[in-house]
């Protein structure tokens, strides 16, 4: 049968890592389906966007930081949308302090975002469902070159997975899981795909009601990734309970 295309016009969409390649082009496409934006960014600066014709786009930016996510609540009350974008990526870094970093920013973070949107009341039965878009990345389940980067997207990639059993209700919050291969940014100056092109594809899929958003010139990750995820959820089930 088929479904109307994901509607995004007049939603408030709230993007962490809005400063970064990655969350810029996606609120510069969301702003294309007419989405009401809220950038969540650790840069001290009201955060401005360039959109296609130059001048700034419509944004509302909120400075937050790893750690504060319950300052968040009050805000995430009035979300749509909650993308978690935000990470960095330590490279060939082991040491202590790069550990504590990775896992905090690109998993603990992510996680205690996760719970607190999660915790909000439901849409009423009948309208559009409360959305949460994570990038867990193609790191969670191929190399990357940065051994804390897959360490810590790995156990965000679990945590979600494990989190999800538990989204029932008349009207549950929609998990989408953005599995993105490398692209270029600041935490990857090497990658073979545009921002903007990736940001492009990931709205799209969402947009044709996707859960598992898969976007890489890799198709190991096509193949692998679909049958880890329902391993895993089903592994989960057996073995867990909330």
């Amino acid at each position: 049968m088929f479904r109307p295309l994901l509607p995004l016009r007049d939603r408030t969409v709230a993007v962490s890592g809005a400063a970064g390649s990655l969350g810029q082009a996606l609120l510069r496409r969301f702003d294309g389906q007419g989405a009401r934006l809220i950038g969540l960014t650790s840069q001290t600066s009201p955060l401005s966007i360039a959109g296609s014709s130059g001048a700034p786009i419509p944004l509302r930016s909120v400075q937050w930081r790893c750690g504060e996510e319950q300052a968040l609540g009050a805000l995430l009350e009035q979300v749509d949308i909650l993308v978690i974008n935000h990470g960095v990526n330590s490279f060939g870094d082991r040491s202590a302090g790069a550990v504590e970093r990775s896992l905090e920013v690109n998993a603990l973070s992510a996680w205690r975002l996760v719970e607190l949107f999660l915790s909000l009341p439901e849409r009423p039965a009948g309208s559009p469902a409360r959305e949460l878009w994570v990038n867990t990345s193609e790191a969670e389940i191929l190399p990357a070159v940065s051994p804390l980067y897959e360490i810590s997207k790995r156990l965000l990639g679990q945590l979600l997975s494990l989190r999800a059993l538990d989204c029932s209700g008349a009207n549950p919050c929609r998990i989408r899981r953005l599995v993105l291969g490398p692209f270029r940014s600041g935490l990857n100056p090497y990658g073979v795909m545009g921002a903007d092109f990736v940001a492009g594809q990931v709205i799209a899929q969402a947009r044709r009601h996707l859960g598992l958003i898969i976007v890489t010139p890799n198709p190991l990750t096509y193949a692998l990734m679909p049958l880890v995820t329902a391993l895993r959820h089903g592994y989960f089930r057996l073995t867990s309970r909330a």
